[in-house]
């Protein structure tokens, strides 16, 4: 079935419906999604092709896409188009992983860009979460990470050299900083915090997200029996993670 004939098919849809017009294009375009016609990663209709298919007005367009969007139907790339989403990926909200694994473990392939590697001195907030000396080196690295060529995270780290003294000598588009680091300084504890943030304009342009779109944000500091190995900020795109976590009721 062509787009146009889907969307005349949901023209008539809507018009024996008596919800508010704009939750009338939503329903009809997850009808599409979950009948097959629009496949995961494929690009829909624009804004522009809606309006004059289905005769209503911008707004409502614009409405029901970024609804959509926000619950996780469709993800909307920055000067490329409006796709269909998978079902969201998630994260385990209790446990650390490698996000390659996590990733493979979907049958997608990851993919990584290193944006810097880099050596620099412990500002105030940094010395403190590394437990070292204001001014002492630090290791800084930034890493966007790609599910199937889709930006899923934007890994933003510091690390203590102390513990991991070639950390600036790898090839991080080969191998994760966190594979790297727990072979060599295996996790014995760690601690996070999870938030819903917004994008700063880089971030979202990195991550491909629209304006307003939330995301989900994971500061996480990790230690090798007594020395802090490495504080991270992992940043997510609200509409393509989510976090999951089982627990059990102590007796």
């Amino acid at each position: 079935m062509s787009d146009h004939k889907a969307l005349s098919e949901m023209i008539t849809l809507l018009s024996n419906e008596p919800a508010p017009l704009y939750q009338q294009v939503k329903q009809g375009i997850i009808n599409l999604i979950r009948a097959g016609h629009w496949q995961p990663h494929q690009r829909v209709p624009s804004e522009s092709e809606m309006v004059v298919e289905l005769g209503v007005s911008r707004m409502t367009i614009n409405r029901a896409l970024r609804e959509l969007t926000s619950e996780g139907f469709l993800m909307r790339l920055q000067g490329v188009g409006t796709f269909v989403a998978e079902l969201k990926a998630f994260t385990p909200m209790l446990e650390v992983h490698n996000i390659a694994d996590e990733i493979a473990s979907r049958g997608h392939r990851h993919a990584s860009e290193v944006l810097f590697l880099r050596e620099e001195k412990a500002e105030f907030v940094a010395a403190q979460a590394l437990g070292i000396s204001v001014g002492a080196v630090l290791f800084h690295s930034r890493i966007i990470h790609f599910d199937n060529e889709i930006p899923v995270q934007l890994e933003d780290r510091q690390v203590n050299p102390r513990v991991a003294p070639d950390y600036l000598q790898q090839d991080f588009t080969q191998g994760t900083p966190f594979a790297y680091l727990t072979g060599i300084a295996p996790l014995t504890a760690g601690e996070h915090v999870v938030e819903a943030v917004s994008a700063t304009e880089e971030e979202r342009q990195l991550l491909q997200i629209a304006v307003g779109e939330p995301c989900l944000q994971i500061q996480r500091r990790t230690w090798h029996q007594q020395a802090v190995v490495t504080c991270a900020r992992l940043l997510y795109p609200g509409a393509r993670y989510k976090m999951f976590g089982r627990f059990q009721p102590q007796n």
